[in-house]
Formats: C-alpha cells, sequence, structure tokens
C-alpha cells in the first residue's frame, strides 16, 4: 500500500514539475517580449553635423557667408568620405536638412549616394552660412594685412560684433543672387555676428529639428557658422567658449541622443582631421 502511496506522490511531483517548467517559460516569454517593447521605444537617436566640403572660395581663402559658390574637387571628394564613414556606421537616416546653398546641398547628395539613400532634403535658408557682411569676397591674408590679424580674428570669432553691412547693390548681395529669390526680403541680412546667426539657426532647430528626434535619425549638412551656433547650443557653450570651437569641411560629428534628448557620447568620423570639441 505504501508503495502505490509513493509512486502516486512521484507521479504529483511529476506534474507540479510540468506545471511549474511551463508557467515559467510563459513568463520568461511574456516578459521578453515585454522587454523588447521596452527596448524598441528606448533606441538611440543620432544627430549628424557635415560642414560642406571645400568650396571653391574655401581654397582662395576668401570669406564666402551667402555668395553660393560650390565645392571644388577636393571637396566633392570630402564629401565622398563622409558618406563612406556613415555607411561604415550602419545608421539608417530618416531625415535630411540641408542649408540653401549649393555647396551644403551638394555635399548632402554625393553623402546620399554613397548611403544608396535618396530621400527628399530639406533645405532651409535659416541653416545658411553667417554673413560677412562687406568682407565678402575679400580675401583673408589680405584683410589680416589691410585691417590686422587682430581685427579680422575678432570678425570671425566675436560673439556679437558685426563687419560693415554689405552694399545693396553689390553682385554679392543675397537679394542680388537668384538662389533666395523667394526668401522674404525682410529675412534677407546685409551682415551677420554669429550671435545673429545663433539666433535664426536655432529658432528653426528647436521648432522643426529638435521635435522629431523621438527615434530618428538626423543628418544637417551646412556651414561652419551654422554648425557653431547648433554645437553651441548642444553643448552649452558660452559666448567665450564658442570662439574657440572649429569645425572642419566635410568631416561628419557623430552625436549620440537617449531618448530624452541627453548627449550620450559625441565623435567626428575622421579622427584624422577631429578638432577639439571643447566638451567631449
Amino acid at each position: 500500500m505504501l508503495e502505490g502511496i509513493e509512486e502516486q506522490l512521484v507521479n504529483i511531483k511529476i506534474i507540479i514539475n510540468k506545471i511549474l517548467f511551463f508557467k515559467k517559460k510563459f513568463i520568461i516569454n511574456k516578459y521578453s517580449f515585454i522587454y523588447q517593447i521596452i527596448l524598441k521605444d528606448k533606441q538611440m537617436s543620432y544627430l549628424i553635423l557635415v560642414r560642406h566640403g571645400q568650396s571653391v572660395w574655401n581654397l582662395e581663402n576668401r570669406f564666402t557667408g551667402w555668395v553660393d559658390v560650390d565645392l571644388n574637387d577636393n571637396g566633392r571628394a570630402q564629401a565622398k568620405k563622409s558618406g563612406e564613414l556613415i555607411k561604415d556606421k550602419q545608421i539608417n537616416i530618416d531625415l535630411y536638412y540641408s542649408s540653401f546653398q549649393l555647396r551644403a546641398i551638394n555635399t548632402l547628395k554625393i553623402i546620399q549616394e554613397q548611403l544608396n539613400d535618396y530621400k527628399n532634403i530639406k533645405s532651409v535658408w535659416q541653416l545658411n552660412e553667417r554673413h560677412y557682411g562687406s568682407l565678402t569676397g575679400l580675401n583673408k591674408d589680405e584683410m589680416k594685412k589691410e585691417l590686422g590679424e587682430e581685427k579680422v580674428h575678432q570678425f570671425r570669432r566675436s560673439w556679437d560684433l558685426r563687419p560693415d553691412p554689405l552694399d545693396k547693390n553689390s553682385a554679392y548681395h543675397p537679394i542680388n543672387i537668384s538662389t533666395y529669390k523667394d526668401i522674404p526680403a525682410d529675412k534677407i541680412p546685409d551682415t551677420e555676428s554669429l550671435k545673429d546667426t545663433y539666433e535664426r539657426v536655432i529658432k528653426y532647430y528647436i521648432k522643426y529639428v529638435e521635435n522629431n528626434f523621438k527615434n530618428k535619425n538626423i543628418l544637417i549638412s551646412a556651414h561652419g557658422n551654422s554648425l557653431r551656433s547648433l554645437c553651441k547650443y548642444l553643448f552649452k557653450l558660452d559666448d567665450n567658449k564658442i570662439a574657440k570651437l572649429e569645425i572642419p569641411t566635410g568631416n561628419p560629428l557623430l552625436i549620440e541622443f537617449s531618448e530624452d534628448n541627453k548627449i550620450l557620447n559625441c565623435e567626428y568620423l575622421d579622427t584624422e582631421r577631429a578638432k577639439d570639441l571643447l566638451v567631449y
């Protein structure tokens, strides 16, 4: 009789173990699924900032500003390498932005060719280069001889110093350049400080770009001063520190964000031509 009871107890134990096994498996599967949902919801977002490749006037060392010059051969090669470096990161780009200017747009198109990704580019004048006023078109080295190196440095790197306005009759004035014919006349500057550039860039960025970050990757092709403005905002640089920030041409700056838009990491993809980011 005892043997029969013991046999029944063994069978009951086996049944209980099976029940516990399947219950445990169900719980693991259930919560694994939930965990995957959480992970998906917590995906990181990437912002890639690319200063256009070297332009014709970069090579000639001229103040370019809003003059719509194109890339030179080296600039096109820099843009191609930018695309290759981004491709190596295997980051799918959801949204593309550029300034209105040819050198930034063509840089982005070359990058898209490397990525084999031809999504629409949102080109906006608010991401244009800083307007250098009466310095536009002049050679920087010649201006150093004429005005002094310190004065030219102040024009290029100070926060709120504007050069004299550019004459509206100048061929270099934006009102005389067909690229800008659809921009309201009251939005077209005669000259700008970095502060002026910052205000138009960041106003647009906050309203139209920052709100698109949720689980999206964004690439912006723009200019030295419009990207310095963005970095000032993103890295919380003060008005003095921003003067030390340099943005190299054709070198993608990859910024990784958490789900609540906090910067987790920041790096130039072409490490050989990287510049000091001051805070990272």
